[in-house]
């Protein structure tokens, strides 16, 4: 597994907005959606492609477009889809699939409740979003459905990951088999309290995106 951390400024200051709790529903939408397409262009930067010619008004110019297949994106309900809009804004042509995962708020465990994935994901590129990467648990749950079902790469889009997440991830993908694993992240932030959430944080993503329910 590798780990780019995305620290450009331009990333900082929005995720310091997206941190204040004086941050209204509205604000932080925008803030999330605003983020997420700056952590895409990071995350895209080695998207595959191919060589093509196009005919300009004045010649030919030599160029690269998507390769085929196209890539897929898969946000973690339900905060995930608070970051859908931002990636596809740069992805417009990518494929999306759905996966549900709660957390047991004892046992800190994630189960899947939802499953909307291609059965047969053979060389294609995934993005998966989740605003949070905190115990680790659901992205190794979600990185191992796409796994299973041929995915060549696996790139995890997250606005802030926690250290323990981080390793958990790395021990569950080494990096020396396939699917290759990534994980972007706005910022690394200095570890989980006792229950599981990232400190310092922004709070709970999902209730902050779309209101407790």
């Amino acid at each position: 597994m590798r780990t780019l951390l995305a620290d450009h400024p331009l990333v900082t200051h929005k995720l310091t907005l997206l941190r204040d709790a004086q941050s209204d529903t509205a604000t932080f939408r925008a803030l999330a959606d605003e983020l997420v397409t700056l952590l895409a262009y990071e995350a895209t930067r080695e998207v595959r492609v191919t060589e093509v010619s196009v005919t300009t008004p004045v010649g030919t110019a030599t160029g690269a477009m998507l390769a085929q297949p196209k890539p897929l994106i898969v946000p973690v309900l339900r905060a995930g889809i608070g970051m859908l809009g931002g990636m596809t804004r740069l992805l417009p042509m990518a494929s999306v699939g759905f996966v549900g995962m709660v957390r047991d708020e004892e046992s800190l465990v994630a189960s899947t409740y939802a499953n909307r994935l291609p059965a047969d994901l053979t060389g294609r590129e995934v993005f998966v979003l989740d605003p949070m990467l905190a115990t680790g648990g659901t992205l190794v749950t979600v990185i191992s459905m796409l796994a299973d079902r041929g995915a060549a790469s696996v790139t995890a889009i997250c606005l802030l990951a926690a250290p323990e997440g981080l390793g958990r991830v790395e021990q569950a993908f080494p990096g020396d088999g396939s699917p290759a694993v990534r994980v972007v992240t706005g910022a690394i932030d200095e570890r989980l309290n006792d229950k599981g959430y990232i400190i310092p944080g922004l709070g709970d993503a999902g209730d902050r995106l779309f209101g407790e329910i």
